[in-house]
């Protein structure tokens, strides 16, 4: 069951800095003057075990890369089952839900320090009908990061992020054949970028 593809459920994806957040928050809009019913939530999630991932990600608390990997598992098992809040149920009510962030990340970011083949066991969820994945380079993602001011969180290095780059690439090209996958440059103008990802989930939802 848990390998099953998840019917309108949409994730985005990329590294720290690529964008996703204003693209989510304009797909939703987009969706929503089409009068779709649309929840958006992200990962790390606002519940007890996503606070503790985030705690972990701000130096708060310190821990191995194993235990954050079966964190970021836990939260996302209770992301998408959780009998009040869960994913599943939202989608299974008619509901549009659009994620910021996904077991991809996991794959992509846990696996530099934990063996890949543990954290895809660890993650053995549904995947979601439409993946979206926000192409940018490292070196324009930690300068968007600098930006933004304020401490880097664990992730946020130059020689770190080379590498989950390298492993975001190798999930998509292996990502379960029924989900729908667009890649696109993030660093063309807001605009256009949501301009291409609704045109390409109106073709798949409607």
């Amino acid at each position: 069951m848990k390998s099953s593809i998840l019917k309108n459920f949409i994730v985005f994806e990329g590294l720290d800095g690529c964008g996703k957040s204003s693209q989510v928050r304009l797909l939703k809009e987009h969706l929503e003057r089409k009068g779709k019913k649309v929840e958006v939530s992200c990962e790390p999630t606002d519940g007890p075990i996503g606070k503790m991932v985030r705690d972990v990600l701000q130096h708060k608390v310190i821990t191995t890369p194993k235990a954050l990997a079966l964190l970021y598992a836990s939260d996302r098992e209770d992301h998408l089952f959780h009998e009040d809040v869960g994913i599943k149920d939202k989608t299974a009510n008619g509901y549009i839900e659009i994620s910021d962030r996904y077991f991809y990340s996991s794959y992509a970011y846990q696996s530099v320090n934990v063996d890949s083949n543990y954290v895809k066991e660890i993650n053995n969820f549904p995947s979601p009908e439409i993946l979206i994945y926000i192409d940018v380079p490292v070196d324009v993602c930690l300068s968007r990061i600098d930006k933004r001011g304020g401490e880097k969180e664990l992730f946020e290095k130059k020689e770190f992020l080379e590498k989950v780059d390298l492993n975001f690439k190798s999930a998509i090209k292996n990502v379960n054949p029924e989900t729908k996958v667009l890649v696109v440059n993030g660093e063309q103008d807001i605009s256009k970028i949501a301009k291409e990802i609704a045109f390409f989930v109106d073709k798949i939802i409607g």
